[in-house]
């Protein structure tokens, strides 16, 4: 089935057992949270009044579940409003998936409106970090990303998805999406 990318996001951090993500909308990553709004049956979206809060609650989950905490910011200052957060998890080995949105692929490096060079600044403080430059990697990157955050000495992995990625499609055979919930659950629902 052809799928987005922010579809393949979603479908991947419900498929690595993510329940509950953190996070703050903004223009760089608003094909995710569509998805999240879309499979909020599935996966819980918390969001913050600020990123730092949302990466600070990303790493506070971990702490108590021992599962990776995952955070989504936006491109620019959304992105480096994490930092903190992102450092925090990096300096206590704790597991964390931080997702932040870009501006297109073909706008890399031309310091477009809210470009910011996210894995230079987090590169000491993180694991690894991945730009996600064809949406055909988006589900290697992702499960490398979980399997680094959660083994050997456990910390922040980040995964900078620029929108055009998130838009563009491909076959993405672990596809299970479900449009709308069960009817048994749709009277459940905060719509």
């Amino acid at each position: 089935m052809n799928c987005s990318g922010a579809q393949i996001l979603v479908e991947e951090l419900i498929k690595h057992g993510v329940k509950t993500v953190f996070g703050y909308p903004g223009g760089a990553v608003l094909d995710i949270y569509d998805e999240l709004y879309r499979n909020a049956h599935r996966i819980e979206h918390i969001i913050s009044a600020h990123e730092q809060g949302a990466a600070h609650a990303a790493d506070g989950y971990a702490r108590v579940t021992g599962k990776p905490g995952v955070v989504i910011a936006t491109s620019g200052p959304g992105a480096t409003n994490l930092v903190t957060g992102i450092a925090n998890a990096y300096l206590d080995s704790i597991p964390m998936v931080a997702i932040t949105g870009n501006v297109a692929v073909s706008l890399l490096g031309r310091d477009s409106f809210q470009e910011v060079d996210i894995i230079g600044i987090t590169q000491p403080i993180v694991k690894h970090s991945y730009i996600v430059r064809k949406v055909e990697e988006l589900e290697f990157v992702l499960s490398e990303a979980f399997w680094l955050a959660s083994t050997g000495r456990k910390g922040p992995v980040l995964v900078d998805i620029p929108k055009s990625v998130q838009k563009e499609l491909c076959e993405y055979p672990g596809s299970r999406r479900h449009s709308s919930p069960p009817s048994s659950q749709v009277s459940d629902l905060d719509l």
